[in-house]
């Protein structure tokens, strides 16, 4: 597991609770860590569908009959099972975090380390990167996003100080950004904030929290009655909405109810959330921030 290693593993398949015969989505597949604990406790009649939209992790590829892999965005979960003929499945896993292999890579831009270009596109067809949010974006929606894509109470004078500086020369550079951002942070507290910084740059890139909804309003089209969803999300903006979803069948803060005021909730919560275990926080730190959140679609 070179490339990644596969978080809450044994946790979130488990929540699965795979049958031998059943479908399966795998929405995140990544270096392929959890879609191969799942064909483990599949029999010879089950199948597993994997989505990835990163070139990168088609060299992962499982050779597996039971997995039939497709190298594209998940939010087209609904079409490419129209194509299998597949009109139910058993199961989804949504595995939301930025692999390994991404931030070690210098040339994909996704870490805060000195000397990597800023880019952070899990397609890397797109034209959208990180450069053009932080060159090109307004003052007020730079502010907007590091507000609600990194919880950062002081968004506007981020933003503010970033447009100032571009204005002088383009910022193209983790270097670069980071000395921008030096007057917000101190040694103590260096890594986080940067570490919001970017995740807030990063989830509009690709566009992270209007697809994690797409993904999670189309499981409760395509998952059969007890089929389980589970979700592995890092950052609370994501957290909120799996949460919203789970508990109360859409994003907003009250369910859906009838004209009756009865709940029309689709899911049923199969636990809180679970976090990794402190064995697994020793050898894979950057599995801190994880939470597992799973449902029974009713």
């Amino acid at each position: 597991m070179s490339y990644h290693k596969p978080v809450l593993l044994s946790e979130s398949v488990d929540s699965l609770e795979i049958r031998c015969d059943g479908v399966y989505v795998d929405m995140t597949y990544g270096g392929g860590g959890h879609s191969r604990e799942i064909l483990n406790r599949l029999g010879s009649k089950g199948r597993l569908i994997a989505f990835d939209q990163d070139l990168d992790s088609q060299s992962n590829i499982i050779e597996d009959e039971r997995l039939i892999f497709f190298r594209q965005n998940n939010i087209y979960l609904m079409q490419t099972l129209d194509f299998l003929k597949i009109k139910k499945v058993d199961g989804i896993l949504a595995d939301l975090g930025v692999s390994s292999h991404q931030l070690d890579k210098k040339n994909r831009g996704f870490s805060f380390q000195p000397g990597y270009k800023l880019d952070m596109r899990m397609n890397q067809k797109q034209n959208l990167d990180a450069i053009g949010v932080i060159n090109n974006y307004t003052e007020t929606e730079l502010s907007n996003l590091f507000f609600l894509n990194g919880d950062l109470k002081n968004s506007k004078k981020i933003a503010k100080e970033i447009c100032i500086e571009r204005t002088n020369k383009k910022i193209t550079k983790t270097n670069h950004l980071n000395s921008v951002l030096e007057k917000f942070f101190n040694h103590n507290t260096r890594n986080s904030f940067l570490a919001r910084v970017y995740q807030s740059i990063r989830i509009e890139v690709n566009k992270e929290l209007e697809f994690l909804k797409e993904i999670l309003t189309q499981s409760k089209k395509i998952l059969s009655k007890n089929g389980i969803m589970s979700v592995i999300t890092y950052h609370s903006a994501e957290d909120r909405l799996v949460k919203r979803y789970f508990k109360n069948g859409c994003f907003d803060e009250e369910p859906i109810k009838d004209e009756f005021g009865n709940s029309l909730n689709p899911f049923k919560l199969k636990f809180q959330f679970l976090k990794p275990s402190e064995s697994e926080l020793k050898f894979n730190v950057r599995s801190r921030s994880a939470k597992l959140r799973s449902a029974l679609k009713l």
